[in-house]
């Protein structure tokens, strides 16, 4: 879609900075990070209160502008408008790099089509921390954002990370954690996984193991935050996969 200026300026235009921030430790944040937030006009943001603790932390003062899923078509438009009329604007997520996972795309998409400049500000991201973590094979790998909120299509999905032969790196929320773990126990049994919870915080916790033995340890703790869950590919052919998933002893009753 393109934006119809409403002067014939475009020396006016002006940038957008997608700019990614600490996944929990406010101290990763990065120089060029800081100094972006500091010389922009505002700052969208997915998530105002947690955009305004980081900016308080660093003695930053912005006028937060709130961009997230639900408003997302509705407040690029409005943000496009501030662009084209000379704004700086910083783009933010809740957490980690804007457009992974989280909104962006949209307002990307559209400073390409009207000729804006950006600029990406690279920074922390939950993927490739929860990778290293792992200790799985980080090259290549394969990530598929949240895991299907519908058992029959998150069933799908552990049957294709073990026919690759990489890891795969997921999101999940803490009230379907425990009901995903029992899918991948009916269908991957055997397959090695490592879920990170608060990484980077002081209560960072890493648990690997099968999805028996995760279902086990992770029962007895509170669920609470986003948990990234990395599987060990096994590299099996499909149809080894599928009957593996569909062998009586596999399957949880």
């Amino acid at each position: 879609m393109i934006v119809k200026l409403k002067n014939n300026h475009t020396d006016l235009i002006g940038r957008l900075f997608v700019v990614a921030t600490p996944i929990g430790n406010l101290e990763d944040i990065t120089h060029r990070a800081l100094r972006t937030l500091k010389e922009v006009d505002l700052v969208a943001a997915e998530d105002t209160r947690k955009t305004h603790i980081l900016l308080q932390k660093w003695e930053i003062k912005k006028p937060l502008f709130t961009y997230n899923k639900i408003n997302e078509e509705r407040k690029a438009l409005k943000l496009m408008e501030s662009l084209l009329n000379g704004k700086r604007v910083a783009l933010v997520s809740e957490a980690g790099m804007p457009c992974i996972s989280d909104p962006g795309e949209r307002l990307i998409k559209k400073c390409i089509e009207n000729r804006i400049p950006f600029e990406v500000v690279p920074g922390p991201s939950a993927v490739l921390q929860a990778l290293v973590l792992s200790g799985f094979r980080a090259t290549p790998f394969y990530f598929g954002g949240f895991l299907p909120v519908k058992s029959k299509a998150r069933r799908a999905e552990w049957i294709e990370a073990t026919t690759r032969p990489y890891s795969s790196v997921y999101f999940e929320s803490p009230h379907r954690l425990l009901s995903s773990l029992e899918d991948a126990q009916a269908i991957i049994p055997d397959c090695l996984l490592c879920i990170a919870k608060e990484m980077t915080k002081k209560f960072e916790e890493v648990f690997r193991g099968k999805p028996k033995e995760l279902l086990t340890q992770l029962e007895e703790i509170k669920l609470k935050g986003e948990f990234c869950i990395v599987v060990d590919g096994f590299g099996y052919s499909k149809e080894k996969a599928q009957k593996l998933s569909t062998d009586p002893p596999n399957i949880i009753t």
